[in-house]
């Protein structure tokens, strides 16, 4: 790789030993241009491709707000902040969005971060209450700028370009690859790098379909999930009316899933997401809010439950799958005698089910929530040895296990859950005594 030494250490240390091609390109042409337009697929890597050179942009010894990153969701700003923490830069970071505290936001700017990322909306409410220096601000990333401009976001983003007199570069990154960028950002002349392929292109993507009408498609549903075993899925609606009203069948069928929609606060939210990575459920029923800016490898399946209005959301659902050159499934419900969108593949194989399978096996893992996180000082070592030590559980038992600011998120096996919970309710970690409960 041609990049400098401290950057490849960076990256050895979350065991990274090359960057693709969009990366390598994006980092020379960050360095280079004042202008850059990313296209990229999801799962291409786009957070690694802007964070590095920003690294090598930003200088350390000015202790200021130098870089701005604008992301239209709350679960991108903090994905794009994990991504910057893992990279032990020693640059300080921090995130602002709705629902956060705005006393706690403006704490943490009297020791200003080098790189502030956070959701237009608040952004645009800290430059009204002046709390963040603006002169100071060089570069500016738009991440998922197309997402911003559906999600009705230009006013806050104008807002905000224009409050910062001092830009020298601005990285636009998006998964879409048309894209209109309005007159306010002042891109051009700007140079583009466009990795965007056609989703029915991907080898490593199939496409099947399966026929049914209003009143079949819950029942074809369970039948398809009961022959997925223990592949994970993202089942896509339209409507959060139509999440809820499946969830419900579901429910009723006792169907271990998950929601996730812009109904549901960001706790719930973030909470559906955290069970899904831990495989303490399999199914994740979702509009297209999930469709993209979630960081959930490995999902085997795309199920459009019901097909969406526009290419560009089609194309971002099925980016949930095959990612990072895997595998994956986009399987289609159409309805008989309705004429399909022309996005769709011309040719598509109908689903073959197996009679004999029609149970669904529930997950071997559930989620327990602890009181507790990286601001009481405890890690996931901590977490190990406290349930090995004191809940009378072995490290197999433990699966997947998510710190955050002041709580964490751990996957026990189901057959565990009930005595490692008896066993450590009065026991305390680090000193500490937390609840201990499973998240529900």
């Amino acid at each position: 790789m041609n990049l400098p030494n401290s950057i490849q250490e960076k990256l050895s240390k979350i065991g990274i030993t090359e960057l693709n091609e969009m990366q390598l390109s994006s980092y020379n042409a960050i360095q280079e241009c004042d202008n850059i337009m990313i296209k990229a697929p999801t799962g291409s890597g786009k957070t690694l491709s802007f964070l590095l050179p920003l690294i090598q942009l930003i200088d350390p010894n000015a202790n200021e707000i130098q870089c701005l990153v604008i992301s239209p969701t709350r679960e991108l700003c903090l994905q794009i902040e994990s991504v910057w923490k893992q990279l032990s830069t020693g640059l300080k970071v921090n995130t602002f969005y709705g629902g956060h505290s705005m006393p706690q936001e403006i704490a943490n700017l009297s020791n200003p971060p080098y790189l502030l990322i956070g959701t237009p909306g608040r952004l645009a409410d800290h430059i009204s209450r002046k709390t963040i220096n603006c002169k100071s601000i060089k570069y500016v990333v738009f991440d998922e700028f197309d997402k911003s401009l559906t999600l009705g976001f230009q006013d806050q983003i104008q807002y905000i370009i224009e409050a910062l007199p001092n830009i020298e570069k601005k990285i636009m990154v998006s998964a879409t690859s048309s894209i209109q960028v309005p007159k306010f950002i002042e891109f051009e002349p700007h140079h583009t790098i466009n990795f965007t392929i056609n989703e029915t292109e991907k080898e490593s993507i199939s496409f099947k379909k399966i026929i049914a009408n209003e009143q079949q498609k819950t029942e074809m549903l369970y039948s398809l999930l009961s022959q997925l075993e223990d592949k994970q899925a993202i089942i896509f609606c339209n409507q959060r009316d139509e999440v809820d009203n499946l969830s419900k069948w579901l429910n009723n069928r006792k169907v271990n899933h998950i929601t996730y929609h812009g109904g549901l606060d960001q706790d719930d939210r973030e909470r559906a997401l955290i069970k899904f990575r831990n495989k303490s459920s399999f199914y994740l029923i979702t509009t297209d809010l999930g469709a993209r800016g979630l960081d959930i490898p490995n999902v085997s399946y795309v199920i459009h439950y019901e097909l969406p209005l526009k290419n560009h959301e089609f194309t971002h659902r099925n980016g949930r799958t095959a990612r990072m050159n895997a595998q994956g499934e986009i399987i289609i419900f159409e309805q008989p005698d309705i004429l399909n969108p022309d996005y769709l593949p011309k040719e598509i194989e109908h689903l073959q089910f197996n009679p004999l399978i029609n149970k669904i096996e529930n997950p071997v893992f559930t989620t327990i929530y602890l009181s507790g996180g990286k601001k009481e000082k405890i890690n996931k070592v901590d977490i190990i040895g406290f349930f090995c030590q004191k809940g009378n559980v072995e490290k197999h038992d433990i699966g997947l296990i998510q710190v955050n600011d002041h709580q964490s998120f751990v996957a026990i096996r189901n057959e565990k859950v009930t005595l490692l919970i008896n066993s450590i309710q009065s026991e305390k970690i680090k000193g500490k005594k937390l609840k201990i409960a499973v998240a529900y």
